[in-house]
């Protein structure tokens, strides 16, 4: 009886502790709600399934403990047992996969009014990239990285003129309006994450993958790597900062574009071999 009770109390006590624990996630900031929806569904789910698997453990512990005279039945086999054992666990299993292949699917149904926006990721830093003017993102090659050009656009290609460059700083985004994050590596995995967001994405060095979103409230958020790539991953930070659209507009004027920093660095390697004489 003891050892039933202590099962039970066990189980009570697992499932409370989910329910009320203090850590639990941060406010919401995008519209992927169904994100937290999808979560509480499993929960609920995984919490029945382990709190009757703990109450038939204590059932039998008390209902078949050792008696003298007691012997032991031998049945190895009961099909309406294995019946029911499989048609309940294809049941809770299909429960699980349902609503999220319902999300993922909204995960990447991106909206058309969505605006293209590119993270890069490297050991051990994050950059960005957003539309300029013309409100279109210029191409990009691997072969074009360099330290003067870090997300390695194509210099002939006249939309990336004015595409802004953030390298290693921190990202803006308007309030309201729904983007499209392209995600890419240098190097390694990594996964840009930003816990408000309840959206992340592996970036695979090699591959463009993407997610969208829309943010709902203004604020500073951190964005961490949520894929273990190297030594100084845990120092692998940066900001993502929610405004109104007029200071979103204000902070990207002072940016600096693609052109602007090829001119700059075309100068600064004149001036450099100029002192080297």
């Amino acid at each position: 009886m003891v050892v039933a009770l202590i099962l039970l109390l066990v189980a009570v006590g697992s499932v409370l502790f989910h329910i009320y624990s203090p850590w639990w996630w941060t406010p919401i900031a995008t519209n992927w709600s169904y994100i937290d929806h999808t979560i509480s569904i499993t929960f609920w789910i995984t919490g029945f399934v382990f709190f009757a698997v703990i109450a038939f453990m204590a059932y039998c512990v008390f209902r078949f403990h050792h008696k003298e005279g007691r012997q032991a039945a031998y049945n190895p086999e009961n099909k309406k047992l294995e019946w029911w054992l499989t048609i309940g666990t294809a049941i809770g299993v299909g429960a699980m996969l349902a609503p999220g292949l319902v999300v993922w699917h909204q995960f990447i149904t991106v909206p058309a009014d969505a605006t293209d926006i590119e993270v890069m990721g490297q050991q051990w830093q994050w950059s960005y990239r957003l539309p300029g003017k013309d409100g279109r993102m210029g191409t990009t090659d691997v072969r074009n990285i360099s330290p003067e050009n870090p997300m390695g656009l194509k210099r002939d290609d006249p939309h990336g003129q004015d595409d802004v460059v953030i390298e290693n700083g921190d990202l803006h985004l308007p309030v309201g309006k729904s983007v499209k994050v392209l995600l890419r590596s240098v190097d390694v995995l990594h996964n840009f994450y930003v816990p408000e967001f309840r959206a992340k994405m592996d970036m695979v060095p090699g591959m463009v993958t993407y997610f969208w979103m829309t943010p709902i409230r203004t604020g500073t958020f951190d964005v961490l790597c949520a894929e273990l790539c190297g030594s100084a991953h845990a120092q692998m930070r940066s900001k993502v900062i929610v405004e109104e659209e007029s200071k979103y507009h204000a902070w990207l004027e002072k940016q600096q574009t693609f052109a602007e920093l090829s001119r700059r660095n075309a100068v600064m390697k004149a001036t450099y071999k100029s002192g080297g004489r």
